[in-house]
């Protein structure tokens, strides 16, 4: 009979509730309409028959409820409650038994099932996997090196074959004018039409794969006969910068820098200046141009701080000493001293010794040359013998860099006899080369300074203006270039990590941390090998990023990473590395970001067990506890980690594997085919052309 709900129009019977009742044999006899066991398998079907069924689910049980909750006007007599449960068994033994049929678990379990012969569980053998990936790496740089290669030989031997021309004329691919039109819609001179088309692979930068573009600073006349010479000559790097980019794709930015200012990039690109219309990159302040062009070296910079430096003497004499340290890098080493009347070590901490060229190390100390003063008279004689006895007890300890020494001496003109400390610390043998630096319009004491530098196989410059200081700086890069040169030792660098910012105007590809290769370029003619000319320097660009898709996370478990660094222990690429930080909407480089040193990321290796085994280059492995934050550092997680290590071969890099135990120590491998029209099939065919047999990577 109808029942009447408070008064409530609706009206129902339970005899239209149809409910599943199970078959003795355990089958279920009566189901819904819309669940006949008629509906197809396929994905519309199961589509369809699912949405229906979860679609009347809170009908069946909203009846449910008010058969057994709702208060009714009339008194009713009661469902027993064994009913109830009859009817929420029965009703879960169907939802059970229609999820399983349209989940398609059962056919996975029988997937699984099938495929199980083929299955293996193999325990994680740490160093046989470090090893693996590195040896993926290396060939995968080695290729990066032949690129390079292949550059050096080729301008080396267009040089060999091109003859100075003072009157030349030519006209070159400027990569700030070119497409650069008149106010009579005419090209302007060395801006004549250049194709550029954005490139993914080059983070769709506008750029010509076809050909090359030709940079140049501000303060370098882009007509000067050198110049043009020497564009004229690199234009036989054309063809290679292509036919490297042919045989290997992954190769990104491909780059010549002349040692007369000239930038020549691969492929082509617009170059834009700064809001004040000036181009400031120079690539001969570029790491990897310096790295290259000369060996690692230790350096004293004497600077005077007598009352003659006062003004703007002393100005130009601190903007020369910011623009040295400039030129030092990681594998370099330095110290400032300071004299007048008496000689002072600019950072007391470091008396007597000299410290590594870092990032750290260079900007401490110019802010410390910023804040000097002059007084007094300058005795340069004491000031020199400090300098060479720093030199001669690193030598003798066997610490530095072990390569170049050289003194720097920053002056207005000495007045002293300082040939007595020359023939006492340096004659004959001449092992400290000692370049000076003459500040102010003034020459009284330039034949005394010229004779210092040659008589010491240094070299002479004369600094009367800031501007003049970076270009006299940079001779001395040449000078300590010239034992390598005569020898043609064609030494291959690496450089730290970093972010070229100064090059790349899209956010996007200058915040990406990239290494660099590079390899200097000699003049090879007969009339001036003994001069030891340095040509250039020749690089490419490697991101890290696509380097350790070599190491996937995937192979590694839960918790479990690989991470690169540098054999002065500074990281190239680690999870807890964050180089960036934001300012407003912007995301900015920190000042330290290519200086983090491992210790500060794994910092439970208190004893440096694991840095000191991996600046070494060794093969090995450690374990530690370790404390990993979560949730931005709310919660912490305590995990034992497996170290495995070893070095990447031709670079000065080490990889490393993190395996955690209990969440990496299993590999579930195997072969299983794919079936024609599932989802992992059409993922394969579109991303390789065909649905062939997957292999099965599963770590646990």
């Amino acid at each position: 009979m109808p029942r009447d709900l408070g008064g409530s129009k609706f009206v129902h019977s339970r005899s239209t509730v149809l409910l599943p009742c199970p078959s003795p044999s355990g089958n279920t006899m009566a189901r819904s309409p819309t669940l006949s066991s008629s509906h197809s398998w396929g994905h519309r079907g199961q589509q369809t028959a699912a949405w229906t069924f979860l679609r009347k689910m809170p009908i069946v049980l909203w009846l449910l409820l008010l058969d057994t909750s709702l208060p009714t006007a009339r008194s009713q007599a009661t469902i027993p409650l064994e009913t109830v449960k009859l009817w929420a068994e029965t009703f879960g033994r169907d939802l059970y038994s229609t999820v399983t049929r349209y989940s398609g678990s059962l056919l996975l379990q029988k997937k699984y099932k099938d495929a199980e012969p083929s299955l293996k569980i193999k325990e994680v053998d740490g160093l046989e996997l470090v090893k693996k990936f590195s040896e993926d790496m290396e060939t995968m740089l080695r290729r990066k090196v032949e690129a390079v290669e292949s550059l050096v030989e080729a301008a080396e031997e267009a040089d060999l074959n091109h003859e100075f021309n003072a009157s030349l004329v030519f006209n070159y691919y400027n990569s700030v004018l070119i497409n650069e039109k008149d106010d009579k819609g005419n090209y302007v001179e060395l801006g004549a039409e250049f194709l550029l088309e954005s490139d993914a692979h080059f983070n769709n930068l506008r750029v010509n794969v076809s050909m090359s573009s030709v940079q140049l600073p501000t303060n370098v006349y882009n007509k000067d006969p050198d110049i043009l010479n020497g564009v004229y000559m690199s234009e036989a790097l054309n063809p290679v910068f292509v036919e490297n980019f042919q045989r290997d794709p992954t190769l990104t930015w491909q780059y010549f820098g002349s040692s007369t200012g000239f930038f020549r990039i691969y492929p082509g690109i617009k170059w834009t200046p700064d809001e004040n219309g000036v181009i400031a990159f120079d690539c001969r302040n570029r790491g990897w141009y310096i790295q290259a062009a000369t060996s690692p070296k230790d350096i004293v910079i004497l600077v005077d701080m007598s009352g003659s430096m006062k003004g703007l003497r002393m100005a130009i004499a601190k903007h020369t000493v910011t623009t040295i340290l400039d030129t030092l890098g990681e594998n370099d080493f330095v110290n400032i001293i300071a004299y007048n009347d008496y000689v002072h070590y600019i950072e007391p901490c470091f008396k007597g010794i000299l410290v590594q060229a870092d990032r750290d190390n260079r900007e401490h100390f110019k802010q410390l040359v910023d804040e000097l003063m002059v007084k007094g008279v300058g005795i340069v004689s004491q000031a020199l013998i400090e300098a060479f006895q720093i030199l001669k007890q690193f030598q003798e300890s066997r610490q530095g860099s072990l390569c170049n020494q050289a003194i720097m001496l920053v002056t207005d003109g000495a007045v002293e006899d300082y040939e007595p400390v020359f023939e006492t610390y340096n004659w004959p043998d001449r092992k400290v080369r000692v370049f000076t630096y003459l500040i102010g319009r003034e020459v009284t004491f330039a034949d005394r300074m010229k004779w210092i530098a040659c008589n010491n196989k240094g070299y002479y410059t004369q600094i009367s203006t800031l501007a003049d200081a970076q270009e006299n700086v940079m001779e001395y890069l040449h000078v300590l270039s010239r034992p390598m040169v005569i020898n043609h030792d064609h030494d291959i660098i690496w450089t730290e990590a970093y972010m070229d910012s100064r090059l790349l105007t899209s956010e996007a590809q200058s915040l990406m941390l990239l290494t660099t290769v590079a390899m200097p370029v000699f003049s090879k003619k007969n009339e001036t090998r003994s001069h030891g000319i340095l040509l250039g320097v020749v690089g490419s660009d490697v991101t890290l990023r696509e380097l350790m898709k070599l190491a996937p996370r995937y192979k590694l478990g839960v918790h479990g990473y690989a991470f690169l660094n540098t054999n002065n222990g500074y990281i190239l690429s680690h999870p807890d590395l964050r180089p960036l930080y934001r300012e407003g909407k912007k995301l900015k480089p920190k000042p330290n970001y290519n200086s983090v040193d491992l210790s500060e990321v794994e910092w439970e290796d208190q004893a440096e067990i694991l840095r000191t085994a991996m600046i070494n280059g060794e093969t090995g492995s450690h374990s530690m506890d370790v404390k990993v934050p979560l949730d931005k550092g709310k919660r912490v997680l305590f995990l034992t980690n497996d170290y495995f290590f070893t070095d990447i071969s031709d670079t000065p890099f080490s990889l490393g594997v993190v395996l955690t135990r209990g969440h990496g120590e299993y590999i579930l491998l195997g072969n299983t085919s794919v079936e024609e029209g599932s989802i992992v099939s059409r993922i394969s065919t579109r991303t390789t052309g065909s649905s062939a047999n997957w292999k099965l990577w599963s770590v646990f």
